[in-house]
């Protein structure tokens, strides 16, 4: 605790004045400039030293004096020093200010009537002003008043170390409450399977909080504490005045403030509340739409929630402009600043992010696909479990997730068998290349039986042969079969081919893709006849046996 006190009093040891330099600088501050010439004017007060001798703008002198009587009284209410009064020049005049606050203003007609300069007579202005209120609390203070207030310090003293007293006591008790929560209010923080706050550290925790409590009551107060014992004492009433200030006047600005903001917190409760309900009636729509309750000509069910996404936000950023200019400090430059930065940095760094929300709207209007569709997106092939803004995962008959960037889907190919399905059924094919030897009508019966005898391929259609082509040395017999059960295209496309391979086996046709050679005489030369000799033998192959 003493140490406590060591550290207030070297804190507001810079507050207290030095009485020899005050004293000094009060004896320099009402040293009068004697004006030039005297006319008669009018005082400020009945007992006042300063006169006025002209009015100024729309006030009469009279109510020129008045208006400065008012303004010096409210703010003489101590001794003021000559360093508190500023004087701020202009063209037209010499204003004289303190703490911030008009006083007087001094023109050329003033100045004139002094016979002194603008600025000489501002200097005579202010300190009249300067020895007037040294004047009025120059008054001594009587002994019994000065033994009365001493003694209510005492006691106020006196008080507040009892009071700390109990105030400790307090304080330890609350210590004991927070230990004694242990293992009933405070039983540990887990995150899943993992305990992120034991119970002892949540009890330090809450200790800590205390003890900072503790101090910040503790200085709140001392520091009104002393402004109380200051202000008995005429000589300490300034740093009273001061302290106080410290504490009233950002409070005073604050609620200053928070007034003048209570029109614009009106509106912008009246934006908010109106955009809420936009956004009701919106989402309400939005699930008719996408249960197909409500149908609009053009527009399909899917695309519900991607359009109310986009129209949400277009209501929230107009609505975020219009509340913006309505927020306090909006207009700071240092706000613009930083606000500026992370929008550079939102645009430089989201490229990419902003190429695949764009590209995940124009698929999803595009309606390539929806959720559990089996695709096949460049060299992917699988079913669709997520669709997002910015990518598509696809799960592919391995079960393996693949996440597919939107931008990169829109430059690639999209194949939906689950679309083919809702009409007569996805059509399998698979190739087949048998030689010339084998005659076309009986290959087309065996392939079309194996199609038959395969689990989960469509009777009718019937499927059907192509022979897509005849090559140098066998044929090309394509066979095609409908399914419904596109989730099973691996298993009936393996079926399929054990089928052929036995029915082919069966009748006798051997599966393979022949291919035939012949020896042809090469030795005559190419050149035309018209340029050989005519004597030209072609020769003969050159055989040796051994």
């Amino acid at each position: 605790m003493k140490s406590f006190v060591l550290i207030l009093l070297f804190v507001f040891q810079d507050i207290v004045p030095n009485t020899d330099q005050v004293q000094q600088d009060s004896i320099t501050s009402i040293e009068l400039q004697a004006p030039k010439k005297q006319r008669t004017g009018l005082p400020v007060s009945t007992d006042s030293t300063i006169y006025l001798y002209h009015g100024q703008g729309p006030y009469s002198l009279e109510e020129r004096a008045d208006l400065v009587t008012e303004r010096i009284a409210s703010i003489s209410q101590g001794k003021i020093a000559a360093s508190s009064l500023k004087v701020s020049e202009t063209e037209v005049s010499h204003d004289l200010f303190y703490n911030g606050e008009l006083i007087m203003s001094i023109q050329d007609i003033d100045a004139e009537a002094l016979g002194l300069s603008k600025a000489a007579a501002a200097n005579y202005y202010k300190n009249l002003i300067v020895q007037q209120t040294h004047k009025e609390e120059s008054v001594p203070l009587d002994i019994q008043s000065l033994l009365i207030n001493i003694g209510i310090a005492l006691v106020i003293i006196a008080l507040f170390f009892f009071g700390l007293k109990y105030f400790n006591r307090l304080f330890r008790l609350v210590y004991m409450k927070v230990h004694g929560q242990k293992g009933k209010f405070f039983n540990g923080f887990s995150v899943k399977n993992y305990q992120l706050l034991t119970a002892e550290k949540q009890v330090l925790f809450a200790i800590y909080i205390v003890k900072g409590i503790r101090i910040a009551v503790l200085v709140l107060i001392i520091y009104l504490l002393l402004p109380v014992l200051f202000s008995l004492f005429p000589w300490t009433r300034d740093i009273a005045n001061t302290l106080f200030g410290y504490v009233l006047d950002p409070l005073k600005d604050i609620g200053l403030k928070f007034i003048d903001f209570i029109p614009n917190l009106l509106t912008i409760v009246v934006i908010i509340l109106v955009v809420r309900y936009i956004l009701k009636a919106l989402r309400f729509f939005k699930d008719e739409v996408a249960r197909g309750k409500l149908e609009l000509p053009g527009f399909y069910p899917e695309w519900a929630r991607p359009t109310f996404n986009i129209v949400k936000g277009l209501i929230i950023a107009i609505s975020f402009i219009a509340i913006w200019p309505l927020l306090p400090m909006s207009d700071s430059d240092i706000f613009k600043g930083v606000s500026t930065f992370v929008g550079l940095l939102v645009a430089l760094g989201g490229a990419g992010a902003i190429s695949n929300v764009i590209a995940g709207l124009v698929i999803t209007y595009m309606r390539s696909f929806k959720i559990g569709d089996r695709v096949k997106i460049g060299d992917v092939m699988g079913d669709v479990k997520e669709k997002s803004l910015l990518n598509t995962r696809i799960k592919t008959i391995k079960n393996e997730i693949i996440t597919i960037p939107n931008s990169q889907m829109l430059n690639s190919h999209t194949i939906n068998y689950t679309t083919a399905n809702d009409e007569d059924g996805l059509i399998l094919h698979t190739t087949v290349t048998l030689g010339y030897d084998v005659p076309w009508r009986k290959v087309h019966e065996v392939l079309i039986q194996a199609a038959l005898d395969t689990e989960f391929v469509k009777k009718l259609p019937k499927p059907y042969v192509l022979q897509t082509s005849l090559d140098d040395f066998y044929v090309s017999y394509q066979l095609n079969a409908r399914t419904r059960e596109i989730h099973k295209m691996a298993v009936i496309y393996s079926e399929m081919h054990k089928n052929i391979q036995d029915l082919c086996a069966k009748e006798g046709i051997e599966i393979l893709s022949p291919h035939y050679g012949a020896h042809r005489d090469g030795n005559h030369t190419t050149i035309p006849e018209e340029h050989l000799p005519k004597d030209y033998t072609a020769p003969w192959f050159r055989l040796k046996q051994e």
